[in-house]
């Protein structure tokens, strides 16, 4: 069985076989994370924009409304 020992923090964590996914895992998780917050920052800021504003990038206000549509164009 392989295992292998990796330092985080200061703290020895010992990994083996069963251990290999959840790295992999946790990575994919931030990733979706980061993703979701990103997607919430863009649609508050497209919230803050005036009609007019949102006129000039081809947009309505009840555009910005729906996720789905706004999270399609990012």
């Amino acid at each position: 069985m392989h295992s292998s020992n990796i330092t985080i923090a200061g703290r020895s964590v010992r990994s083996s076989h069963h251990g290999r996914g959840l790295l992999p895992a946790a990575i994919t998780a931030v990733r979706w994370l980061a993703r979701k917050v990103g997607e919430r920052r863009n649609r508050n800021a497209l919230m803050e924009l005036s009609d007019d504003q949102l006129k000039d990038i081809g947009l309505s206000r009840g555009q910005t409304e729906s996720d789905v549509h706004v999270y399609s164009r990012y």
